[in-house]
Formats: C-alpha cells, structure tokens, sequence
C-alpha cells in the first residue's frame, strides 16, 4: 500500500474494479445518482477529518 501510495498518490489506491459506463451513455438518472453517491462520500470524508481535526486541538489544548 505505502509503495503504491508512493508511486501513484491518491488516484493509485482507489479501488478500480467493476464495471463503469462512460458519462456519456449513462441516464439522467444514472448522472444525479453516480452524483449525489460522490457526494456523499465526499461528506463522510469531511465530517470524518472535522472530527478528527477537533480531537486533535483537544488534545493540543489538553496538553498546555
């Protein structure tokens, strides 16, 4: 994992497998769903690093 995070950043530990359609076949439908699923794993992601950003000024704090 380190070595491939090394090499390729971000984009190289992304879990590629399965089948995607190209944008352009995909439905109106298909578009806001594969949107709003981005979306919300993008949310999670940032509620998880608010939370952890606030544990770690408590303990900042704690330790002064």
């Amino acid at each position: 994992m380190v070595k491939k995070y090394e090499n390729g950043g971000d984009e190289a530990l992304k879990d590629k497998r399965g089948n995607k359609k190209e944008d352009a076949s995909l439905t109106p439908e298909e578009k806001i769903n594969l949107q709003m699923k981005k979306l919300e794993r993008e949310n999670e992601r940032l509620r998880a690093e608010n939370l952890f950003l606030k544990k770690l000024e408590e303990i900042e704090r704690r330790r002064k």
